[in-house]
């Protein structure tokens, strides 16, 4: 459900009004769910998602809330076919939406295939956010097909003036309709008509999502086959909530690095601030069965003229959710806890991602807190069996050294190391930045290994340690194009934000730059407006901290260029 003009009121309490991304990690919460819906209801965040799995098994719908975008409680069979007399089947993408003190949920029942089928989108209500919803009106609000579009995937917008609006289709058409006032029956246009066909674009598929920020409306729709890695977002915008819409902009699409089928959104904006979340499915890269989706969101930002810029899938976590939800681990005792990943291993122990970078950098804030072993960072990884693996190994010892290692089959050999002391009861900033057989080990913002090896190009990454005790925080998992701008958010080269290629760039957060790497033959030019607007300060064959250029935390936007021959 997208609402216009949510009020200036403080954010839900606790809410980082900066957040970068899920910096506690996607998924969000534990599950196979799908098509998720955002709201905020009184100063706590609310997400509808559909359950997903076969057909003939979704017949439920759970929720969850949050007060931080942090931690979650679930809320299970908020609605239920049971209570839905004419439902049996595919529960579908509930749209949530308040009004005068009761609580609405609109869903898609049974996947009707025509008219002479029972089903289509139906609402029910409740006296709580958290249910139990029972069915409105004992039949389906839309229960055929009007102007080709199936009904289904429907969203819930009410505009400044009060008026509600429903959109919805599936079959590649989609449609509006007004809502009456009691939020159970369709009103009609000044034409007359009760539907509106407003299909944005040749390309669109389903999963309708209105949202207005300032005068504009910007109506979302899903792309792309829902079972295949073409799965996508994009969006049009228009100065009315039925159209004409604009020219179609793709806002997130799959990455063949983090995951695949990312789409059917919902959009969510923090009370009181220009703070946007968008919030979707995905399917991890390991997974087959088409239902095998999670949830995840991101932020989404908007350049100078209100353009939705293309939503990155970050890969972070900071455990301050208290969980290790996406990892997958072997050997030791791991465990998420007071904002860290610890684990304890007396022999070898891993923690997997489910990512498949090749040009990467990876990082994160390691602690070797005791025994006669190490820890460290995981990457291009292989054939992760039950006890070997193939990939490269960077990690800090009790001996007092950084190293690199190689694996092949579960034999490790050493590809370099030097001297680190103090490496044992101290957090070090670990990264690694591999680019094609380039690969280099920086401690805590320094360069202390570089070395030129080719036998893993692509694969998993994660975290290591063996006869050791050991604290992992701060992950950050990011491309690492050849020769490209990075981005940090400490002045020791710590907090990885990003890195970037040629072109104009938004930070992941406003005012989160204090140094930066510029590479010889590169010149990136920071500006302390938006759109690449305001004081600007040029940087060249850059590696240090912003805090001398009057710089530290200043950076609105910014553009990279080769420069030179």
């Amino acid at each position: 459900m997208a609402l216009a003009g949510l009020p200036a009121a403080a954010a839900p309490a606790g809410a980082p009004a900066d957040l970068v991304t899920a910096t506690a990690g996607n998924p969000f919460v534990d599950g196979w769910y799908a098509d998720p819906d955002v709201t905020v209801y009184d100063g706590t965040y609310w997400v509808f998602p559909t359950t997903s799995a076969p057909y003939d098994d979704q017949t439920y719908l759970d929720a969850f809330s949050s007060t931080d975008l942090v931690h979650w409680t679930k809320h299970e069979r908020v609605l239920d076919v049971a209570d839905v007399s004419w439902a049996r089947r595919a529960l579908w993408a509930p749209a949530p939406v308040e009004r005068d003190g009761k609580y609405y949920l609109y869903f898609g029942a049974n996947d009707i295939q025509g008219d002479d089928e029972l089903g289509g989108i139906g609402v029910a209500v409740a006296d709580r956010p958290e249910g139990p919803y029972v069915d409105a009106i004992g039949e389906p609000l839309v229960g055929a097909f009007v102007n080709g579009a199936q009904p289904i995937d429907q969203d819930v917008f009410v505009d400044d003036d009060g008026q509600a609006y429903l959109y919805y289709g599936g079959h590649g058409h989609a449609n509006v309709a007004l809502l009456e006032d009691g939020m159970t029956s369709l009103g009609r246009f000044e034409d007359g008509t009760t539907f509106r066909e407003i299909t944005p674009s040749e390309d669109y598929v389903e999963g309708s999502q209105m949202v207005k920020r300032g005068d504009t409306y910007y109506y979302m729709w899903s792309e792309g086959g829902w079972t295949g890695p073409d799965y996508a977002v994009s969006y049009a915008t228009a100065d009315s909530p039925v159209g004409p819409f604009g020219p179609a902009r793709r806002v997130l699409s799959q990455d063949p690095s983090v995951a695949r089928g990312s789409g059917h959104n919902g959009i969510v904006n923090v009370p009181g601030t220009d703070d946007w979340y968008l919030f979707y499915h995905r399917r991890p890269l390991s997974q087959t069965d088409p239902n095998a989706r999670v949830l995840a969101y991101d932020r989404v930002r908007f350049d100078a003229d209100g353009v939705m810029q293309p939503v990155t899938m970050h890969v972070q976590d900071d455990f301050a959710d208290g969980n290790s939800l996406g990892w997958s681990t072997s050997g030791g005792d791991w465990r998420a806890r007071r904002g860290a990943y610890t684990v304890e291993a007396s022999g070898q122990a891993r923690s997997l991602l489910d990512t498949r970078f090749s040009e990467v950098a990876q990082e994160a804030r390691v602690t070797l807190r005791g025994g006669r072993g190490d820890a460290g960072l995981l990457f291009r990884v292989s054939r992760p069996g039950a006890d070997v693996l193939d990939g490269y190994y960077a990690g800090i010892s009790a001996a007092g050294s950084v190293f690199l290692r190689s694996s092949q089959g579960g034999t490790w050999s050493r590809l370099a190391s030097a001297p680190l002391p103090r490496a044992v009861g101290r957090a070090h900033v670990l990264r690694v930045e591999a680019v094609g057989d380039r690969i280099e080990v920086h401690v805590d913002g320094t360069r202390r290994l570089a070395v030129t090896d080719g036998r893993h190009g692509r694969g998993m990454n994660g975290l290591r340690a063996a006869r050791a005790t050991a604290a992992f925080d701060d992950v950050v998992v990011a491309p690492a194009p050849d020769d490209a701008v990075a981005m940090y958010g400490d002045c020791d080269h710590g907090a990885l934000l990003g890195t970037y290629a040629e072109g104009d760039h938004l930070p992941p957060a406003p005012d989160a730059v204090s140094s930066l790497r510029v590479p010889p033959g590169w010149a990136v030019t920071l500006f302390d407006g938006p759109g690449q607007t305001g004081a600007s300060l040029t940087k060249t064959a850059s590696d240090g901290c912003l805090v001398d250029d009057g710089w530290n935390d200043r950076t609105e936007s910014f553009r990279v260029e080769r420069v030179g021959g």
